[in-house]
């Protein structure tokens, strides 16, 4: 069997493995498009809150944040 034919199986398998695709809530935003609104835990460390202009609530969104610009870098997502 040819190495472009094992890595064609090779690929094959792991799509097959990993279904996660599927549903359209796993799928990222358009570019272009809208962040879902979404919760994160408020910093425990008063300097970060501080940073972010948070006030004492537990949770908050990145609209909250006091900024003219928010940069959002997401890891590992999929």
């Amino acid at each position: 069997m040819g190495r472009k034919n094992c890595h064609l199986i090779l690929m094959l398998l792991l799509l097959l493995a990993f279904p996660c695709w599927v549903s359209a809530a796993n799928q990222p935003p358009p570019k272009g498009g809208v962040l879902p609104n979404f919760q994160l835990p408020v910093p425990e460390a008063l300097h970060y809150r501080q940073y972010l202009g948070l006030d004492q609530k537990s949770v908050f969104s990145i609209p909250d944040i006091k900024a003219e610009v928010v940069v959002i870098e997401i890891f590992s997502m999929y």
